[in-house]
């Protein structure tokens, strides 16, 4: 009986002790997540910005899917997504760049980030010619990689 009160005794002791550091361990996984997820979106942008279809799906994992204007579009391989025709749309809506208003982390885990951003879209003339609220997913593949894999957009 005291036997078994010490093993209790003990590990109680542990557990407590243990707790700030599988606390601080968690933390630290989850700012690195955060700090990578904002890396990638930073790329998603800059890419997009680029107008370079296979950069911009580099930026991405997949299967990619886009919740916007009604519709899901799920996009299977970089290779599929940089074949489409985003940028010329855009274009004949006057769309020049794009920029991040905000960007506020809603959910981390070590391998998933959702982010609740605010972008805008502007004009040759450095206009703003739409902001839209989006939720977007990003994540960690198994080969490391930290892209955009999901998009919910208020955006057309």
């Amino acid at each position: 009986m005291i036997g078994r009160m010490i093993q209790i005794a003990v590990l109680g002791f542990v557990l407590v002790l243990g707790t700030p550091v599988l606390i601080a361990q968690d933390q630290s996984e989850n700012e690195s997540a955060i700090a990578s997820a904002m890396a990638a979106l930073d790329e998603f942008m800059l890419t997009f910005n680029s107008r370079d279809p296979v950069a911009w799906a580099e930026s991405l994992n997949y299967p990619h899917v886009r919740f916007a204007s009604g519709t899901v579009t799920i996009w299977h391989t970089a290779e599929e997504f940089a074949s489409g025709e985003s940028f010329e749309r855009l274009a004949a809506e006057g769309w020049d760049h794009s920029r991040w208003i905000s960007r506020d982390v809603v959910l981390v885990s070590p391998g998933k980030v959702h982010v609740n951003t605010v972008f805008q879209r502007f004009n040759a003339n450095n206009e703003s010619i739409g902001t839209y609220e989006s939720l977007y997913i990003v994540t960690r593949d198994a080969n490391g990689h930290w892209g955009t894999q999901a998009r919910s957009s208020l955006a057309p």
